[in-house]
């Protein structure tokens, strides 16, 4: 078995339809029959057949085709390949139909859609306490681990037991935790979701999401579905996904090891803030046996802090010259949100940082002199 870097550069290589070394951009999006093999298949065999043979580029089309096999190879199983995260998680619930969704704080427009089904087909929504009341066999739970904005991890093995003790099935949203920082598999879900914007992606350039199963016949149903939910990727997102994934390993460990290296800065100087600085949450600071056994590879890179007032925290982004103020996450450059920009039911003090490649040393200065300057406005 190849290593991560390496199947990310050349598992798709046994797609390779011309000699060109990097893959180009297939903007068609229809295909000429092979008037020599014309054959009339069934869906079944349709499906199977669809990425050695593209047809139409709502089915397949060929960079999604070597995207779906990097993905598989980096993922350790059948990859489905979507237009958004949240395409993703629709599919799902598209596909696996539960009666009841239990989930609890994840992204909220994962809470958005399970809100259109619970409108549209009467699906019931619960909270994690009321597994072993109300799960049934085929329910989803749906667990996001590391937690956006947060960045705090949770025991993903005791829920699948959960789960799994009522028949239910468990869904890990896993975007602030992508390979290699933590192998998903090890602690028992049954399909996990990705939104590849964010480190899959890695350049604030496209949208995509992910689902990965273990069973082949499930991923073949799910791209099935996708024809017709029309939530394939288009040509270009998929070659620049792909592209992406070539550097993911060292992006993704490089932007681990700068987020930790911050967190720590911010605790050792907590006192030295004492008037702006409050609660600091990321991975590194738990001290529960599981979050050091999931976050094998390194923590999140991304984490959040409390300054003391709502004004300090409106205004903080300002004094910053390196980290941008935007929204969303994972890419290259570092990025600070008011997060009550996105989610007005959070604290009004809480800021949320997206820790890029930069050099560390940098953006330890840059958040320093902001603090400092917070600091003396409070003296």
């Amino acid at each position: 078995m190849t290593h991560f870097a390496t199947s990310a550069i050349h598992a798709d290589d046994q797609n390779n339809r011309v000699p060109d070394v990097a893959p180009p951009i297939n903007v068609s999006v229809t295909y000429r029959y092979d008037n020599d093999n014309l054959k009339i298949c069934d869906e079944k065999e349709c499906l199977e057949e669809m990425d050695s043979v593209p047809v139409y580029s709502r089915t397949a089309h060929p960079n999604c085709t070597r995207l779906e096999s990097v993905l598989s190879s980096i993922l350790n199983g059948h990859a489905v390949v979507y237009n958004s995260g949240c395409s993703a998680f629709y599919a799902a619930l598209v596909h696996y139909n539960p009666k009841r969704l239990f989930i609890e704080e994840s992204y909220d427009g994962m809470h958005a859609i399970a809100d259109i089904m619970t409108r549209n087909y009467g699906m019931q929504q619960h909270t994690f306490d009321n597994i072993e009341k109300y799960a049934q066999v085929g329910d989803i739970v749906h667990l996001e681990s590391p937690l956006n904005p947060y960045g705090i991890s949770s025991d993903i093995q005791a829920l699948a037991d959960r789960a799994h003790a009522k028949g239910a099935l468990l869904m890990v949203d896993s975007t602030l935790a992508p390979p290699p920082l933590q192998n998903t598999w090890d602690f028992g879900p049954d399909i996990i979701m990705h939104s590849a914007t964010k480190y899959f992606g890695g350049h604030s350039d496209l949208l995509a999401g992910i689902l990965v199963t273990k069973d082949k016949d499930v991923s073949i149903q799910l791209k099935g579905d996708r024809i017709y939910l029309g939530t394939i990727p288009g040509n270009l997102e998929s070659f620049l996904l792909l592209r992406s994934l070539r550097t993911m390993e060292m992006r993704v460990l490089k932007q681990s090891e700068n987020a930790t290296k911050i967190v720590q800065y911010l605790v050792d100087n907590k006192e030295t803030f004492d008037k702006v600085l409050g609660e600091i949450y990321h991975s590194s600071l738990q001290d529960e046996p599981f979050v050091a056994a999931q976050m094998s590879g390194g923590y999140t890179p991304l984490f959040s802090f409390k300054l003391q007032t709502i004004d300090q925290a409106k205004h903080f982004p300002e004094k910053l010259k390196i980290f941008q103020h935007a929204t969303s996450l994972g890419g290259i450059e570092s990025l600070i949100e008011w997060r009550v920009l996105s989610e007005p039911e959070l604290d009004q003090t809480l800021l949320r940082i997206s820790v890029g490649c930069e050099n560390v040393d940098d953006l330890i200065a840059d958040l320093q002199n902001a603090l400092q300057q917070a600091q003396k406005e409070e003296a």
